[in-house]
């Protein structure tokens, strides 16, 4: 299986080494690494590996463990083969080229772009955060004044449970249920990208890392520079309507 391992280290000569070393002699094999961040004599580096699907991921977290001034922040299943920047200006194009399909675009390739499981396009209304946050059944009536989903990618779960996002802004996020969040607001009509990574027991996933959640700025930027009016019809109607975690 296709792991995603983000592993911060000391900023020094041999330390990149070491810990690829170590992820090959635990069985891992290495397909991509990703600096994330360099800053104050520490970096914070993601590697994409291929991990033998019987084997436990304990021994590869031992091993990491077991080098000095090296922390494991987090290791989580990958989806589909990993990607880089270069991949944004082609999705970008491909959005630009069908805008009649260009949110549904969006947010079936960035869960591939980010690492994360699955995402979503979903419609806040104005006054949403000066209402209570409480969950609300799957069950319950809707009044037309909930926040709803406009697209959803094929991965994200049914009913679909969205923390609270306001206010609306691009930031990471933590669940309730510790899964891991990014929201990026496309400014227009109340609408905003959710991006999440799901915990499971064996292998908990990482936070989004600033510099992932600028990457998902800029693409929503783009896409609604490019989309214009199109997104203030994105929820009407909506596809599904969402349950709201408590933040």
């Amino acid at each position: 299986m296709l792991l995603r391992v983000r592993v911060t280290l000391p900023d020094r000569p041999g330390a990149l080494g070491q810990v690829a070393r170590t992820l090959g002699v635990a069985g891992a094999d290495i397909v991509q690494v990703v600096v994330l961040e360099r800053l104050g004599g520490r970096a914070v580096d993601d590697f994409t590996v291929v991990w033998p699907g019987a084997s436990r991921v304990e021994r590869l977290l031992a091993g990491l463990a077991a080098i000095p001034g090296v922390q494991v922040d987090g290791i989580w299943k990958a989806i589909g083969a990993p990607v880089s920047g270069g991949h944004d200006a082609e999705l970008l194009a491909q959005v630009a080229a069908n805008p009649a399909d260009g949110l549904a675009t969006l947010v079936d390739a960035v869960p591939a772009l980010l690492a994360a499981d699955w995402a979503a396009a979903a419609v806040v209304p104005a006054d949403w955060a000066a209402r209570s946050a409480a969950p609300r059944p799957a069950s319950a009536p809707q009044t037309g004044n909930e926040p709803s989903v406009a697209y959803a990618s094929w991965r994200a779960p049914s009913p679909l449970h969205l923390p609270e996002v306001t206010p609306l802004r691009a930031r990471p996020m933590l669940g309730p249920d510790k899964t891991k969040y990014a929201v990026a607001p496309f400014g227009r009509a109340g609408l905003v990208l959710v991006i999440a990574r799901p915990d499971d027991e064996e292998l908990p996933a990482a936070a989004f890392h600033i510099t992932e959640v600028d990457r998902i700025a800029q693409l929503v930027r783009a896409a609604a520079v490019i989309l214009g009016d199109r997104l203030d019809q994105a929820g009407v109607p909506a596809v599904a309507a969402a349950v709201i975690d408590p933040s």
